[in-house]
């Protein structure tokens, strides 16, 4: 029986099929596990990193170490949520590295040299270019915990539900990280003058 009926596929009930082919040695069967999974890990971790031209690499990476431990995937959760907590571990891996924290920091220092980058004179791509790169510099700084809530939040939508569950927490504590890691953003963004300060802030 193939892992393909009528040209669509059935998940969860097909993965878990595919799943338990690879870890049978089926390398066919894993084939076809990275091509359904890959266009969404790799959007996963491009938002994580803010970095385009790692992110192809990053979930090269994730995708070695999900088959170096396929053989103890035990069905719980769904394969894709299994997966996505690989991806966030190998970008926490990659954000503590000498290499991506001396980038942001360099990144950071220049937008506080040049504060009055952003403004009307840009096209709206420019714009949008140029306040993602101010958001991930900024993200750069922030405890791990919340730059991952921001991000899985804010920048991909899952739901509290959906983020919690990927990073192995409850929806409520989930909830307290997003607030906490927008109102840290909000302020540095205030400072670069990329916001109007609410009023009654510091």
């Amino acid at each position: 029986m193939t892992a393909i009926e009528g040209g669509k596929r059935s998940p969860p009930v097909e993965v878990d099929a595919l799943v338990r082919q690879a870890q049978a040695g089926e390398l066919q069967a894993w084939g076809e596990l990275y091509q359904l999974h890959f266009a969404v890990l790799y959007r996963h971790v491009r938002l994580l990193t803010g970095n385009e031209s790692h992110a192809e690499d990053l979930v090269q990476e994730v995708f070695a170490r999900a088959l170096v431990k396929l053989s103890t995937f035990d069905f719980r959760s769904a394969f894709s949520t299994w997966l996505h907590a690989i991806a966030i571990n190998t970008v926490r891996n990659y954000w503590r590295s000498d290499r991506s924290k001396a980038d942001a920091h360099r990144r950071l220092q220049e937008i506080h040299e040049v504060r009055g980058t952003v403004d009307d004179r840009m096209d709206r791509q420019q714009l949008c270019r140029e306040r993602a790169r101010i958001v991930y510099a900024i993200l750069a700084d922030l405890p791990e915990h919340l730059r991952e809530a921001f991000v899985l939040r804010d920048l991909e939508g899952l739901s509290p539900v959906e983020a919690a569950e990927r990073l192995g927490i409850t929806p409520g504590n989930f909830s307290v990280r997003a607030t906490r890691a927008r109102e840290r953003i909000r302020k540095e963004l205030e400072a670069l003058g990329v916001l109007e300060a609410r009023e009654g802030s510091a």
